[in-house]
């Protein structure tokens, strides 16, 4: 992608799904789990997962965190009966073990790192974990940073490492009427860039700060195009869902700006009205699938996961899978396919007997 494209903000409409508006207390009904997709197309890989968050794949593993504390292997296609670890996380809404991330040289250091949201002494705090597995089976587990800003709804969590090989992180408001996400000393509403050992980057645009960027309200998925351009889907407070372009240094408005509107912010790529609840997003580079449009997104309150243009402002995407209900995160693996988490147990949807899922998206 061309990194001197004109960053404008565009009302998408949702192609191939119709949904409704709705609050937390007012889900969105769920389609016939097994409306839209055939069983030559998608392999259902784990079922009945409590409130899963995210996925990292290796070449035989697949890991996935539930927000309860656990996280859940599967190796080989088959979900082992015991979870890799679990951790006391706290119980609060949109909180617990959220993000997972495996290190550029898991294959030799067998290093995981999570996102925790915890309680200390009545306060809510988040903190990245570095976890050193052997054999499916904990060896350690090390606090690399910690200190981060918790709430009950939005503590952001998603984490990856990028082309450079330093950890990004995307971190939440602690409300809505809180401005610590514009205060350079917080922690909170940022995209944190840390070293793997949890230092701080020299070259980060702050000095001796692991805050990237700043101006968030809630980041969710993370990816990189084929530029090395960080793109992050976040949500808005009831609508004004965001696709970001990061770049080091920039404000991104909240909570004094929504999308676009403030010279002094940067503006959003693409801004949903109404909110489809953004999840996992990536650049497709495999050779399993030809999409016309290489950004995918998983959704939500759209419940699908889509193909979306917007390189030249196109208010377009298209649908891949649809008819599982909330779609949490979507990941490229290895092999090239991609591999997909449900959300119907978090919630805000009607789970089905067997939900949530992991799935492996074959064409």
């Amino acid at each position: 992608m061309d990194k001197k494209i004109s960053v404008a903000v565009v009302v998408v409409a949702v192609v191939f799904s119709v949904f409704v508006l709705s609050s937390p207390s007012d889900p969105i009904p769920l389609p016939d789990p097994n409306s839209s997709y055939k069983d030559e197309s998608v392999e259902i890989l784990a079922e009945n997962l409590d409130k899963p968050r995210s996925i990292a794949v290796s070449e035989n593993r697949i890991f996935v965190t539930e927000k309860d504390g656990s996280i859940v292997v599967i190796e080989n296609d088959v979900q082992l009966e015991s979870p890799l670890a679990t951790f006391r996380a706290a119980d609060v809404f949109d909180g617990g073990l959220l993000g997972i991330t495996l290190h550029p040289n898991f294959a030799e250091n067998h290093y995981i790192y999570v996102f925790l949201t915890y309680e200390e002494n009545e306060a809510l705090w988040n903190k990245i974990m570095r976890i050193t597995e052997s054999e499916n089976k904990l060896q350690a587990a090390k606090t690399i940073f910690d200190k981060i800003p918790a709430s009950s709804f939005t503590n952001g969590g998603f984490m990856k490492f990028g082309p450079d090989n330093k950890l990004y992180i995307g971190t939440g408001t602690t409300s809505d009427s809180s401005h610590l996400p514009q205060d350079l000393d917080s922690l909170s509403g940022k995209i944190l860039r840390i070293n793997d050992d949890g230092s701080i980057p020299e070259d980060n645009p702050f000095s001796n700060s692991p805050v990237y960027s700043l101006g968030h309200r809630h980041p969710q998925g993370m990816t990189w195009d084929g530029d090395g351009n960080l793109y992050v889907a976040e949500f808005g407070p009831e609508k004004n869902d965001e696709i970001n372009l990061i770049l080091a240094g920039k404000n991104y408005g909240w909570p004094e700006q929504e999308c676009s509107g403030n010279e002094n912010f940067e503006a959003a790529v693409l801004c949903y009205d109404p909110s489809i609840e953004p999840g996992g997003i990536l650049f497709y580079s495999g050779d399993k699938f030809d999409f016309e449009f290489p950004f995918i997104m998983a959704s939500m309150r759209a419940s699908n996961v889509y193909q979306v243009d917007f390189e030249e402002g196109l208010s377009s995407q298209k649908s891949i899978l649809s008819g599982i209900g909330r779609v949490r995160d979507v990941v490229q693996g290895p092999d090239g396919y991609l591999y997909v988490i449900t959300s119907n147990t978090d919630g805000k949807g009607f789970p089905a007997a067997n939900d949530d899922k992991l799935l492996r998206i074959l064409k």
